[in-house]
């Protein structure tokens, strides 16, 4: 019998605290999920602990859609054979730059991958070869994990190391990383584990108190029968939201998933007027993909590839891992 986790949370990141929201799915006492509506993340340090309060003494699944993972290349290239045994000993000792992001192109380095701090005065002034030259690949697509790769429904999703544009995700891995997964994985109580790179799903939530996943809300908006975002709507776009709430909506009613009144009215408004309002719309479809494969209607994506359970890792729901 597979054991579903006490409460479900996904957090849309940001390298901005203000950007930051979480939404929740609670498991009653009739095995059904209640969802809340969306809230903004208090300290990053302090969440695991507050999801393990809300928890009340059940496991929980934690989704975050930033990178868990590195790619392939950069990773044999430094001989780094499993990435969550690497993890917390970065920021430290020979990694002690890790986070640090480059400001200029003679700064950038193996063990400091991160670039550019800043667009630069001029325009064009931090260049992507810059990066490409310091860490001895030919193209941007090398430096991506195969999940994060171009499929036939969606575009590709942005690299790790590449810090610059609307669509970069390195600055936000780098705040998970460095303020939620490491001092995590540093305090052994807390007892997390991370998918897939330490079991199965399924395992790891009956096995350990809190299980991470990663997520991308434009591969969360597939999983709900929604059409990519950018191709013929925004999520910075109000009307936009509103009217993909319709998928959201009929995903409720044939999931029977209850939620708070509060959040039936926020979809149907499409999460308010501010463009930021996609953030909490990321962070209810992200928890929504999460529940599709807890509760069964969707694999979790588990690869047999070796590098990329021990290596790249995946997306939670993504299909075409090998």
């Amino acid at each position: 019998m597979t054991v579903l986790p006490r409460l479900i949370a996904h957090a849309d990141w940001s390298s901005n605290a203000n950007k930051r929201w979480i939404c929740l799915a609670e498991l009653d006492q009739q095995g059904s999920y209640r969802v809340r509506i969306p809230e903004t993340v208090g300290d990053p340090q302090s969440l695991f602990t507050e999801l393990l309060e809300r928890a009340a003494g059940g496991s929980v699944l934690a989704g975050f859609d930033f990178p868990i993972g590195l790619p392939s290349i950069y990773a044999e290239r430094l001989q780094i054979r499993d990435f969550r045994a690497i993890l917390p000993e970065l920021g430290r000792g020979i990694w002690a730059d890790f986070f640090e992001v480059a400001r200029e192109k003679d700064e950038i380095g193996p063990t400091r991958p991160f670039y550019p701090m800043t667009p630069g005065k001029k325009t064009g002034v931090r260049k992507q070869h810059h990066l490409l030259r310091a860490l001895q690949v030919e193209s941007i697509t090398e430096l991506l994990r195969e999940c994060e790769k171009k499929t036939d429904i969606r575009p590709a999703a942005s690299s790790l190391f590449w810090t610059l544009g609307a669509k970069q995700v390195g600055k936000a891995a780098i705040v998970g990383w460095r303020d939620v997964l490491i001092p995590a994985l540093r305090t052994p109580e807390i007892d997390v584990a991370i998918w897939p790179f330490e079991g199965s799903l399924f395992d790891l939530i009956s096995s350990r108190k809190i299980t991470v996943a990663e997520t991308y809300p434009a591969e969360a908006c597939l999983h709900l029968g929604m059409s990519p975002p950018g191709r013929g709507w925004s999520k910075t776009n109000q009307s936009d939201r509103a009217f993909q709430g319709k998928w959201i909506w009929n995903w409720l009613c044939s999931r029977k998933i209850r939620t708070e009144s509060r959040l039936l009215k926020m979809i149907r408004a499409g999460f308010g007027p501010s463009k930021d309002s996609e953030d909490p719309f990321d962070a209810l479809v992200g928890l929504l993909s999460m529940l599709e494969v807890v509760l069964g209607y969707r694999p979790t994506g588990e690869s047999c590839v070796n590098e990329i359970r021990s290596i790249e890792g995946w997306i939670l729901g993504q299909s075409g891992s090998g």
